[in-house]
């Protein structure tokens, strides 16, 4: 983990503590879970996507030789069976 510091208001730490001790957490575990939630909401920017896509990239074999011209012909045959 990394450690970093934040400043919060006097309101925002006043109910952070009280959430976190009403849930039996640390207020750190209360900030990481809220941050996670907040990220999976944040659509990821063209960088991430072509990262993930390119992770796609060659891993797996399609059994023909003309998969990369032909594809929506075989998933159009896929499809309708």
């Amino acid at each position: 983990m990394v450690r970093t510091q934040i400043q919060l208001t006097d309101e925002q730490a006043v109910r952070l503590k009280e959430l976190a001790h009403a849930g039996g957490e640390s207020i750190a575990a209360v900030i990481r879970k809220a941050l996670d939630q907040f990220l999976s909401q944040q659509q990821p920017d063209r960088k991430t996507l072509y990262r993930h896509a390119l992770t796609a990239v060659g891993k797996y074999k399609a059994g023909v030789p003309d998969a990369s011209v032909e594809h929506d012909r075989y998933l159009n045959e896929e499809f309708s069976s």
